[in-house]
């Protein structure tokens, strides 16, 4: 029998979620709040461990390769993450004044939280460190391993970097429909839910087109600076990007992605090198969906957003990512430390933002990995290679 993916489920949570809500018994809710509590707790001391795990082990790796290239394929691709998240940052600022009502979850209570149950009990989860130490952390443990080359301290961060893994495939990911199930009721409850459900259509239907576009920039760049059809280059590499809505993950794209960026023409070793890297470094998709879903929760409750708070936070995410695309819901769950530090995010609003994010979450590793293919045509130029015109006639100039 085939398993239910995630997707399917946290649909079945939010809509089983509003119907416990709609009840209106309090008991089940505030079971529900308790399990969120200690769920949300976990979470919270979770976060530096995840940090570490994802954000060292990713900087070690970047200290081999190919040097210079290694270099120019690092930069290109955060530069194309951060200019996906600040052309989404403007987006928004325009088109979710139109869309959505400013404050809107604010007015049900003069405070949120005023309207929402409280759980039964709740159990204390201090984290070990906080975010930023454990970012400051992770940059010197990764530099340190890259530094340093040897094999000792690489091999304990590779395999701590499993153990987190394994604590979101096996633990967080798992109960994360139970925890929404848990939000969507306590919403419906307190009269919230119909706010956020128009959200969600609205916004997702944006982070689509933005998608689109950003994908559509890329080739545009990748096809002019090697004069082929830009949008050839991007039929080309469709399978990839329907393997990723499947997958939910770069990291197990890698062979597809790697196979339809040969077809495009790109040699075989630049090929083989850029596409593995950019699968942990290239973010534009999962930035494009974290900044809206962000600015969309923050519009709703009235909060203040600027281009300095959003643009710092950007940067930050092509940083604290790094590696996290390997795990379905990785990346979210790797950049909850700046969601909550930078942003200001408090636990309710966090746990939106994951049912936001992982709804949508397969979209934006397709257009992750759909990017790379761009990139390595790029990288691909600059190295001094032509494209071979051997892949199905797919290379009329422009």
């Amino acid at each position: 029998m085939k398993k239910i993916g995630l997707l399917p489920k946290l649909i079945l949570a939010i809509i089983i979620g509003i119907g416990v809500g709609m009840l209106g018994m309090e008991v089940p809710i505030r079971l529900l709040a308790t399990f969120n509590g200690i769920f949300g707790n976990f979470l919270k001391f979770s976060i530096p461990l995840i940090i570490i795990g994802f954000v060292a082990p990713g900087i070690g790796d970047l200290g081999t390769g190919a040097g210079k290239l290694l270099g120019i394929t690092t930069a290109i691709a955060y530069i194309s993450t951060v200019l996906a998240g600040s052309f989404t940052y403007f987006v928004n600022t325009a088109v979710f004044k139109m869309i959505l009502k400013t404050g809107s979850m604010l007015e049900t209570a003069d405070n949120p939280e005023h309207a929402l149950l409280s759980g039964y009990l709740t159990i204390n989860m201090p984290p070990i460190m906080d975010v930023m130490t454990a970012l400051l952390m992770a940059f010197i443990l990764g530099i340190g391993i890259a530094i340093v080359k040897g094999h000792a301290i690489k091999d304990v961060m590779n395999e701590f970097q499993k153990v987190v893994e394994g604590i979101i495939r096996n633990i967080i990911i798992p109960f994360l429909p139970l925890h929404i199930a848990g939000i969507f009721a306590n919403m419906t409850y307190a009269g919230q839910v119909a706010t956020i459900l128009t959200v969600f259509s609205k916004v997702f239907a944006v982070i689509i087109l933005l998608h689109i576009t950003i994908l559509l920039i890329l080739y545009f760049i990748a096809g002019g600076m090697a004069g082929a059809n830009p949008i050839r280059l991007l039929k080309t590499m469709l399978p990839a990007y329907f393997t990723a809505i499947g997958t939910q993950s770069s990291a197990a794209t890698i062979p597809v992605t790697l196979n339809q960026t040969k077809e495009n023409g790109v040699n075989t070793g630049i090929a083989e090198f850029v596409v593995p890297l950019c699968a942990t470094i290239h973010l534009s998709g999962s930035t494009i969906t974290l900044v809206s879903c962000a600015m969309a929760i923050m519009m709703l409750n009235g909060m203040s957003i600027t281009f300095g708070t959003m643009f710092g936070f950007i940067l930050m995410l092509g940083v604290t990512m790094v590696a996290a695309p390997g795990v379905p819901g990785g990346a979210v769950m790797a950049a909850l430390g700046i969601i909550e530090t930078m942003l200001g995010f408090p636990p309710t609003l966090t746990s939106i933002m994951i049912a936001l994010y992982l709804a949508q979450d397969s979209f934006g590793t397709a257009c992750n990995v759909t990017g790379d293919g761009a990139i390595a045509i790029i990288v691909n130029k600059i190295a001094g290679f032509k494209l071979e015109k051997n892949s199905k006639e797919f290379f009329d100039n422009i």
